[in-house]
């Protein structure tokens, strides 16, 4: 059945969701758990035509990353340990959040992605658009999604 699990988070409320669900899960299947929280990449537009300012934003930018993603998924491996479950955290920076998700899920050798949606309905979609919606469509691991 299913083994190692994989559960992207971000932070939201719902991270927290994801993270004791998935627990749960993986409690009951006997399954580990891989964390992941991709972070995004500086966006052009921010960078200078001064090489020393761009420099400097890109590593205010990456240390701040660092920084969150390993709060995040200190976090995720504590609950995890309490409970019993084996944890192993990942974190990346990308552009595309999905394809991220994606590739690291098949690179950690995990066999589902556990994730949480927004439920924000065909508007909140339309604006800000669906990780979970693309992943499900795009993904070669089965998607499980909790609400």
């Amino acid at each position: 059945m299913y083994k190692n699990l994989f559960v992207p988070v971000d932070g939201s409320e719902l991270s927290h969701r994801a993270m004791d669900g998935s627990i749960e899960l993986a409690q009951q299947l006997g399954a580990t758990i891989t964390g992941f929280v991709v972070e995004p990449d500086l966006p052009l537009s921010v960078m200078s035509n001064d090489a020393q300012t761009s420099a400097e934003r890109i590593q205010r930018h990456a240390s701040k990353n660092e920084a969150h993603a390993k709060s995040l998924l200190d976090q995720f491996a504590q609950r995890a340990q309490a409970a019993g479950v084996g944890f192993v955290a990942s974190h990346v920076t990308a552009y595309s959040v999905d394809q991220a998700i994606m590739d690291e899920a098949e690179k950690a050798g995990c066999d589902m992605i556990v994730m949480v949606t927004h439920g924000r309905g065909p508007i909140g979609e339309f604006v800000f658009g669906s990780h979970t919606k693309s992943i499900i469509a795009r993904s070669k691991l089965p998607v499980l999604v909790l609400h």
